[in-house]
């Protein structure tokens, strides 16, 4: 009986632990954010079903997929989020054949209108595009080169309040020859096109890889970004204490900038509970 009772109460005991650890890891995925930052995730990172994705964005607090084809807007749509950064790379178009090639202007003028349209019919605001890669081409050619490409598209853009976005990406490790490589040339593009319906997608991974000085980049150029992405340096991992950037710094630095767009998770988990740690970026960065 003594045995008996003393076996109870150890494993009363570690039931109770275990309870008090579920509940507080579902306490910490409904703890209402303070609303300074709009969070969004990259959909590709996750390796589940897209409505799977949704409703734990949803008990986290996030409010929005990022990259989402509009083939999969009724997923966004049934579980009452937006897409603060639609995806525009096909089969056809992607990183690597963009709009600083002339010899794509015409089939990328009449792909992206289709996009634009189905943007502005979804009610969402901000649309990807990329510069392409440099083939040999120098840096003023390309702005020229994607100036021209783009203008043959921002008036439709603007009449269907659509945004087409850049996105900065870093052509040192993860995309060899891409030409918007550097915060300089995207904010040239911006000033060459002189439109409020093209902006930058400020990649923090990526351009912390090629030109560093985060912080001071981001409130010398707010004005020309749209969009801001997130992950760990080196690996392109979690962002908490394995790398080298700090986070909720970064967040305070684009929130004084008066920034009132989203900031979306595009770090690769590594660790065995992916949604886990997507909570724990989130939180983070909730300033």
């Amino acid at each position: 009986m003594i045995k008996k009772v003393a076996t109870m109460a150890v494993a009363s005991t570690a039931l109770s632990g275990l309870a008090n650890r579920v509940s507080a890891h579902e306490n910490v995925m409904e703890d209402k954010l303070k609303g300074k930052i709009n969070h969004s995730v990259c959909a590709w990172c996750y390796p589940i079903p897209l409505d799977d994705l949704c409703k734990a964005a949803k008990k986290i607090g996030i409010t929005s997929i990022d990259l989402v084809n509009p083939q999969d807007f009724d997923i966004l749509k049934k579980n009452d989020l937006t897409c603060a950064m639609v995806a525009s790379n096909g089969k056809e178009w992607g990183i690597t054949r963009g709009f600083n090639n002339p010899d794509y202007h015409d089939k990328l003028e009449a792909y992206f209108k289709d996009y634009i349209d189905a943007t502005a019919k979804a009610g969402f605001k901000n649309l990807i595009c990329f510069s392409g890669n440099r083939n040999g081409l120098d840096a003023q050619q390309g702005i020229e080169n994607c100036a021209k490409g783009l203008r043959r598209l921002l008036g439709y853009a603007e009449k269907k309040k659509v945004t087409l976005v850049m996105e900065l990406l870093n052509s040192k490790v993860d995309h060899h020859d891409y030409q918007c490589d550097h915060t300089t040339w995207g904010v040239e593009l911006c000033k060459t096109l002189g439109s409020e319906n093209f902006k930058l997608l400020y990649d923090i991974y990526h351009m912390q890889i090629m030109e560093g000085d985060v912080i001071r980049t981001i409130r010398d150029n707010h004005q020309y970004i749209a969009h801001y992405h997130t992950g760990g340096v080196p690996g392109r991992h979690e962002i908490d204490d394995s790398q080298e950037l700090f986070y909720p710094a970064i967040m305070r630095a684009i929130y004084d900038t008066g920034f009132k767009g989203y900031v979306a998770q595009e770090f690769i988990p590594s660790q065995p509970d992916k949604l886990a740690s997507l909570d724990k970026a989130v939180h983070l960065c909730d300033i």
